[in-house]
């Protein structure tokens, strides 16, 4: 993307979640870390959930929140900076999926924008699936209009499938 494609503020949706080393604590500073990313500016986070793991892996209950951005970055280069912000806290990447995590940081939507790359899928493929995704992102934005999927406020939470309570 160009720079002058850069130029403009568009709105990001991130999801956030933590299951080890104080997961709450590991949000509440990811929620800082996310403050201080370069040309962006943290607009709104959700409460704290907690939520079953998702995927059938023996580990600890997932902490869970939601954030509201507004960036100048491109969605590659704001991806980049969630990357950077798992791996200063510890994030070790393997092809475990759904394992547990000291932080995971997924861009759920990006403006308008869709995109289908090997390592940057917008909006995020997993959102109408995921409670502990759609339960924090309806707090914080329920007329959203996820591109392809609709107004979030119509896609419905299974509150059972994992289970899922607001804990702050």
């Amino acid at each position: 993307m160009s720079i002058a494609s850069e130029n403009h503020w568009r709105p990001a949706y991130i999801g956030l979640g933590s299951n080890l080393h104080g997961p709450a604590r590991q949000l509440d500073e990811a929620f800082d870390l996310l403050a201080e990313i370069p040309r962006t500016r943290l607009i709104t986070r959700s409460s704290l959930y907690r939520s079953a793991p998702f995927g059938g892996i023996e580990q600890p209950d997932f902490v869970n929140a939601a954030a509201s951005l507004l960036t100048r970055l491109s969605a590659r280069h704001l991806l980049d900076e969630l990357q950077r912000i798992e791996l200063q806290r510890g994030r070790q990447r393997d092809d475990t999926h759904w394992g547990p995590r000291v932080l995971d940081l997924d861009l759920l939507v990006f403006g308008s924008e869709q995109v289908d790359e090997s390592d940057l899928i917008i909006p995020h493929p997993g959102i109408v699936e995921r409670n502990f995704v759609l339960l924090p992102l309806k707090e914080i934005a329920p007329g959203l209009d996820i591109p392809g999927l609709g107004r979030l406020e119509t896609i419905p939470v299974d509150l059972d499938e994992p289970k899922i309570s607001r804990i702050a």
